[in-house]
Parts: structure tokens; sequence; C-alpha cells
């Protein structure tokens, strides 16, 4: 049978791992935001590049029925 002391210790030692692991994952998190961010920023500059020369690529094309119609 375990001492109440013996209890505690281990619950004290259960909740600064819990803790340490935490702060690791809120760590991991926070990078992970950075990370999805500056992804965010360049996929907005490349949709912007790519309106800008689809724009200059393809002048008004009339609409016309195909040959066959």
């Amino acid at each position: 049978m375990t001492m109440p002391d013996d209890r505690l210790t281990t619950l004290e030692i259960r909740a600064a791992e819990q803790e340490k692991t935490i702060e690791e994952l809120s760590g991991q998190i926070a990078e992970q935001w950075k990370v999805i961010e500056r992804m965010q920023r360049k996929l907005d500059a490349l949709a912007e590049r790519f309106l800008a020369l689809e724009e200059q690529a393809a002048p008004d094309v009339p609409v016309t029925k195909p040959p066959h119609w």
C-alpha cells in the first residue's frame, strides 16, 4: 500500500511532466502558425501574380459559336 506522501509526489511528478508537454506543444503550434502565415502570404502573392499575368496574356477574346454549330 502506498503512503499518502508517495501518492502526492507521484501526482506532482505527473503534473510537472504534463506542464512540460503542454509548453512543448504550445511552442510547436506557435512555430506551425508562423509557417502557415508565411505560406498564406506567398499564396496570396502568387495568386496576384497569376491574375496579373492572365490579364496580360489573354486579350479580350470574342465569344463566338464554334464552326460546327
